[in-house]
């Protein structure tokens, strides 16, 4: 069976509960977005209005920094504003820099911003947000050129963001982790070797909807939903045959040679399978690819670490393996 077959069992597998504290973030989620219209139904800036509100008060609180700093970058889009995490105790020299998700048309670096704040403190490493140009206000693959030309004036400009550079970390969740793919293949195709590893958060990561995951946990109880999915997608192409480019629909991609890399899977999470898939490809090409897939989590759980022991130990983990990588590149 190839990958691009309809990858679904009969009968669908069972469906997997959810942690309780994440089904409490879900819940509240789901009951804060239902005060308002469907976004679907709504102008793609009340969309994104909602979106900033529901999120408030899971961005609320958590680590504080010992300065916060927003550069404009240029690529060859236009300036891209970016948001550098400094936190007070650097344990490791090199800089990360963070895609947030939100389906290629929503998120912000204020909805992600406490994420971002807490790889910063976990880590001990500078975090950098990257607010790309958002669908349809530029489709593809305008913000994952953006994303990309960032990565290379942060190797750049080590000096005047008191980081090392040499030590260059990419990764985002949902359509950040996709971002953060296709960027790293440009680089390796243009042979720009600047990053020692990616990050992946429930990256969506292929344009094939006929799976086991989707099936058992697109139907809007477990948060993202198809519909969803299906929306951001036609936000984010300008044609059919964007979504089979490999830089979309990332399982088409060459897959060879790229950094070490750390996926974040959620269980009840529809990209579930395309997740699992991306890593059994990696490797089987060689990468050096650590998965770990927490049970009970959903797409997005990382934004409920307040509440959540499960987001803290991805947190936790990420963070352990960001310090394995760095040790790993100065010796």
């Amino acid at each position: 069976m190839s990958f691009e077959d309809p990858a679904i069992s009969v009968p669908i597998p069972t469906r997997s509960p959810l942690d309780p504290q994440v089904e409490q973030f879900v819940r509240a989620m789901d009951a804060d977005a239902g005060k308002f219209g469907r976004r679907e139904t709504l102008s793609i800036a009340e969309a994104r209005e909602i979106a900033e509100t529901v999120r408030k008060r899971w961005v609320a609180g958590g680590p504080e920094m010992a300065r916060s700093v927003e550069h404009s970058v240029p690529t060859r889009h236009g300036d891209v504003r970016v948001r550098a995490h400094y936190p007070a105790q650097r344990d490791l020299k090199g800089v990360f820099v963070y895609l947030h998700g939100g389906g290629f048309v929503l998120g912000s670096l204020d909805t992600h911003d406490r994420v971002m704040r807490e790889y910063a403190q976990r880590a001990g490493i500078v975090v950098i947000g990257v607010h790309y140009t958002r669908a349809p206000d530029a489709k593809f693959p305008r913000p994952m050129q953006e994303c990309a030309d960032v990565l290379r004036w942060v190797a750049a400009n080590g000096a005047l963001l008191d980081v090392d550079a040499t030590q260059l970390f990419v990764g985002g969740d949902s359509a950040g982790a996709n971002f953060s793919m296709g960027a790293s293949i440009e680089l390796r195709d243009r042979g720009e070797k600047i990053l020692k590893g990616i990050v992946l958060n429930y990256g969506s990561v292929s344009s094939n909807l006929y799976r086991n995951s989707v099936i058992q946990y697109g139907g809007g109880d477990y948060g993202l939903s198809l519909m969803s999915m299906m929306w951001f997608r036609a936000m984010h192409v300008a044609t059919g045959a964007d979504l089979t480019d490999p830089r979309v629909d990332i399982l088409r991609a060459d897959l060879r040679s790229l950094p070490p890399t750390w996926m974040v899977v959620a269980e009840c999470d529809p990209v579930h399978d395309d997740m699992v898939e991306l890593g059994e490809m990696m490797r089987a090409v060689g990468n050096d690819v650590r998965m770990k897939v927490y049970r009970g989590a959903a797409h997005s759980f990382l934004e409920a670490v307040s509440i959540s022991d499960l987001a803290v130990e991805a947190f936790e983990d990420t963070a352990r393996w960001l310090r394995e990588r760095s040790a790993a590149v100065a010796n």
